[in-house]
C-alpha cells in the first residue's frame, strides 16, 4: 500500500481520535498544544512529478504541514489537487487550498472527495484573486462560492454526509477546515468580525496574510481573545522574509492586503546584505507572535526563498527539540 497523510510510520492506518474531524498530523499536533510550522510549496509549470518532489524536499523535517498553492496570484501552475495527490502518496501532511476563481460547486465537491480518497487532510479554503491580477486576464471568472459559502459546503460534506444539493455521501470526507484571515486591512475594527464569521461558517484553522506589524497584530489578537475565538480555532501568523526593499515596497503597493511599515522598508534598504537582513527580520517576527497570547503556530510563505526555510525554522527555535515528520526518518505520529 502507499504510503499517505493518513498512514502511521508502520504503514496502519492512524485512527481517528475522538473530537477530531481528520486523521491528519497537523489537527492532531495542534490539539495537542504544539506550535505548528506550515510553508507553501510553488508548484511547478511542469508535469513532471520529479520537480514537485525535488521541491518539497527543501521541507523535510522542518515543517508540520505543507500548502499546496492554487492558482496563486490568478496565474496557472500544476494544480493543487495535483500536488497533493502526488505529495500525500510520499506521507507529507498537505492542506490543499481550494480557490472559488476558477471552479463551480459541482467540480469542487469532485475534487474535495477525490483529494480525501487520496490522503489529503487538510482543507484551506479561499475566495480567490482576481483574474486581472494573473497572466491571462481575459479568462473567464467563476465565483460560484466564496470562502465563506465553500466553508459551510465542505462542513455540511464532512458532517452531515451530504452534497450541497442534499444527495447523499456513503463516505464523507474527513477533512481539518482552515481560511485565510488579514488582520492589517483596513477596516482594521471590522477584521475580528471577519474571523468571526469565517468560524462560524466552519474554519478551524487560521493562516494570516503576511505579519510586519507586531503593533497591530497585538491589537487584532487582544480583541480575538476578547470575542472568544481563539478557543474556537488555531491561528497560525503569516510569515516570510522580504529579499530586498525594492520588492518589500512592490509588495506593498502591488498586492492586496499585505501591509508593510515603512520602518521595515527603510531598515531593509540600510542593511549591508538586503537577502540577509529580510531573513533576520522573519525570524524576529516568528519570535514576537510566539509569545502572543492565542497564537499556535506560524506559516511561512518564502516565495523563490524556500532553502531559506530550514535556516529560519532553526534559528527561531521554534521547534523546541523536536522532528517533524517526513519520509527519510520515522518519528511518532502526533
Amino acid at each position: 500500500m502507499m504510503p499517505t497523510e493518513q498512514v502511521g510510520s508502520e504503514g496502519q492506518p492512524l485512527p481517528m481520535l475522538e473530537g477530531h474531524d481528520s486523521p491528519g498530523r497537523l489537527e492532531r499536533l495542534l490539539r495537542a498544544g504544539k506550535f505548528a510550522v506550515t510553508a507553501e510549496i510553488a508548484p511547478p509549470d511542469s508535469a513532471a512529478p520529479e520537480e514537485v518532489y525535488e521541491r518539497v524536499r527543501i521541507f523535510d523535517g522542518h515543517v508540520d504541514a505543507i500548502n499546496a498553492t492554487d492558482g496563486s496570484g490568478a496565474n496557472c501552475h500544476m494544480s493543487s489537487v495535483g500536488v497533493c495527490s502526488l505529495l500525500t502518496r510520499q506521507g507529507y501532511a498537505m492542506v490543499m487550498q481550494v480557490s472559488c476563481r476558477d471552479r463551480n460547486r459541482i467540480a469542487i465537491q469532485g475534487d474535495v472527495l477525490g483529494a480525501a480518497a487520496m490522503g489529503v487532510a487538510n482543507i484551506l479554503c479561499l475566495t480567490g484573486d482576481g483574474v486581472q491580477a494573473g497572466d491571462q486576464p481575459s479568462a473567464k471568472p467563476v465565483f460560484d462560492l466564496d470562502c465563506m459559502s465553500l466553508l459551510e459546503m465542505v462542513t455540511s460534506m464532512r458532517d452531515q454526509s451530504q452534497f450541497l444539493s442534499g444527495r447523499r455521501l456513503s463516505s464523507p470526507p474527513r477533512v481539518f477546515l482552515g481560511a485565510a484571515a488579514n488582520p492589517f486591512g483596513p477596516p482594521l475594527d471590522y477584521r475580528p468580525l471577519r474571523l468571526q464569521k469565517k468560524i462560524a461558517a466552519g474554519a478551524q484553522f487560521i493562516q494570516t496574510q503576511y505579519c510586519f506589524d507586531i503593533d497591530r497584530f497585538r491589537t487584532y489578537m487582544n480583541r480575538v481573545r476578547e470575542m472568544g475565538l481563539t478557543e474556537r480555532c488555531y491561528i497560525l501568523v503569516g510569515v516570510g522574509p522580504m529579499p530586498s526593499a525594492k520588492t518589500a515596497a512592490w509588495i506593498r503597493d502591488n498586492v492586496p492586503g499585505v501591509h508593510i511599515p515603512d520602518d521595515i522598508i527603510r531598515r531593509l534598504l540600510g542593511a549591508k546584505n538586503q537577502r540577509e537582513e529580510g531573513v533576520k527580520i522573519c525570524i524576529e517576527m516568528i519570535q514576537a507572535v510566539r509569545e502572543i497570547q492565542g497564537v499556535s503556530g506560524v506559516h511561512i510563505m518564502a516565495y523563490r526563498q524556500e532553502e531559506r526555510v530550514p535556516e529560519i525554522v532553526t534559528e527561531a527555535g521554534i521547534l523546541e527539540g523536536r522532528s517533524p515528520w517526513y519520509p527519510g526518518i520515522k518519528t511518532d505520529h502526533i
